[in-house]
């Protein structure tokens, strides 16, 4: 899906206020969370390049607590995306 903000996905399918950018930049493919209800969400946080997530859930995986990084940002769903957008895709 696409809008004025980018290409994303819904995170949750059932959740349809939450949204999932993803872009490409410098070779890497990169995530932002919108959500509807708190809009300070895109203001503050930025682009996160896959690698950080992937660096992310490493540490969710140690502490063995908190929320799997991996369940929010979907890199396969991402290439996916924008390949039918005609993105090229590291």
């Amino acid at each position: 899906m696409k809008d004025t903000l980018g290409i994303y996905y819904y995170p949750n399918p059932t959740e349809k206020r939450v949204r999932m950018y993803v872009r490409v930049s410098f070779g890497q493919v990169e995530f932002r969370l919108w959500n509807s209800e708190h809009a300070e969400i895109w203001e503050r946080h930025d682009w996160i390049p896959y690698p950080d997530i992937e660096a992310a859930a490493e540490e969710y995986k140690k502490r063995g607590s908190g929320s799997d990084p991996l369940e929010l940002y979907d890199l396969n769903v991402a290439k996916r995306l924008l390949a039918d957008e005609g993105v090229p895709c590291p």
